[in-house]
């Protein structure tokens, strides 16, 4: 089978990333895989076995029309059987004009809950208000288009699925709900910076606004007045760690919340804390969840992605809904105040964790199954 993926992640073009060794064991499936993907400057045609991998340059403005330029033309020179989008939005976008006028179908990856009223939801009377992109509204229109006119769908959770079905019925294909790639192995635990907190919280993930990481200041603001010494970690960078800055410094909480910017080791440094937490507006899926269950610390979170699916409330995780900072400093407090729970929530968490990894099976291959299911 010939395949090709519309990606939106440059970091295949770097011979060392993950991402680019999933490629590879994604190509070794499949049979033959093409990838395009916007890249840097310095990115450049090359062949990885049987993975075919070709930059694009061009603006934001543009990647649309570029993207399905290229694709429409791969696809004509090497025989594409299938062509794979990884977001049904700009990229899905791409996908459908570049199979216009060929055999190839179309294949849609979605690994966002964008359905999730957070999606363009700014805030609520409990909550700091957060900008969420203008952009959301579009993109929701884009796919309104596109994932009707998919020959296969590809989701990473059950609760997208069902948002998927709620919304658009019958008028898209059979939905196939396949996990994302995360090792099962736990790396040694690595230690934190130098601080002063005896109790210690870490969050992990890109600073952009669906993560709220506002709300996650304000509930320790919350919980400072009675705990001065819980304290915050922050891994991650992203577009609005300035303005995250500034909210600590207003809060009074320098001395209480450590930016660590992008770390590599982020898994590692997971279980040196006595604590995980995080107040996503919504998630597809939810990566750093399972990665902290592995790591073997209590889990705050929202109710958003596998929460429910994978991580039972008040069993596996304390879970909170979006934009209540009131409602995680209640979890705080009850890891801190009620030592059962603190022990006992990380044991039924990485149990939870390992039973649905143990069901992914072998990624690749269902990738590849799901694809030829569109050829069938």
């Amino acid at each position: 089978m010939k395949a090709l993926f519309i990606s939106n992640d440059p970091t295949i073009f770097d011979a060392t990333s993950t991402t680019r060794a999933r490629m590879c064991a994604y190509a070794a499936a499949i049979g033959e895989l093409h990838t395009i993907s916007s890249a840097d400057g310095d990115a450049i045609e090359e062949q990885d076995g049987n993975l075919f991998l070709y930059p694009i340059h061009t603006s934001k403005l543009f990647r649309v029309h570029t993207l399905a330029k290229h694709a429409h033309e791969l696809i004509l020179k090497t025989g594409i059987e299938v062509v794979s989008a990884q977001d049904p939005f700009e990229h899905g976008l791409a996908a459908l004009r570049a199979i216009s006028g060929t055999n190839a179908k179309l294949h849609i990856q979605v690994h966002t809950d964008f359905l999730s009223p957070w999606f363009v939801r700014s805030g609520n009377w409990r909550s700091p208000r957060v900008r969420m992109p203008l952009l959301n509204r579009y993109r929701r229109r884009v796919a309104d288009r596109v994932l009707p006119q998919a020959t296969a769908i590809r989701v990473v959770s059950e609760r997208v699925k069902n948002s998927l079905i709620t919304r658009y019925g019958s008028r898209i294909p059979e939905i196939s709900v396949i996990p994302v790639a995360i090792a099962p192995t736990v790396p040694a635990p690595a230690l934190l910076p130098e601080h002063s907190f005896r109790f210690a919280l870490i969050t992990v993930g890109r600073l952009e606004p669906e993560k709220r990481i506002e709300d996650i200041l304000a509930a320790l603001k919350l919980v400072t007045e009675q705990y001065p010494t819980v304290g915050l970690f922050i891994v991650g960078d992203g577009s609005e760690r300035v303005r995250l800055e500034r909210m600590t410094r207003s809060l009074g909480l320098t001395e209480k919340v450590i930016f660590l910017g992008n770390c590599p080791n982020a898994r590692a440094l997971m279980a040196n804390a006595q604590a995980f937490i995080q107040a996503s507006a919504y998630e597809g899926y939810g990566r750093t969840l399972i990665e902290a269950a592995l790591a073997r610390i209590p889990i705050i979170t929202t109710d958003v992605g596998i929460v429910g699916e994978v991580f039972k409330g008040y069993r596996d995780v304390l879970s909170a809904p979006v934009a209540d900072p009131t409602a995680l400093s209640l979890n705080i407090v009850g890891i801190i105040e009620d030592t059962a729970v603190r022990q006992e929530l990380p044991i039924h968490a990485e149990v939870a964790a390992r039973a649905h990894l143990a069901t992914v099976g072998d990624l690749p291959s269902r990738i590849a199954l799901d694809l030829a299911r569109c050829i069938e």
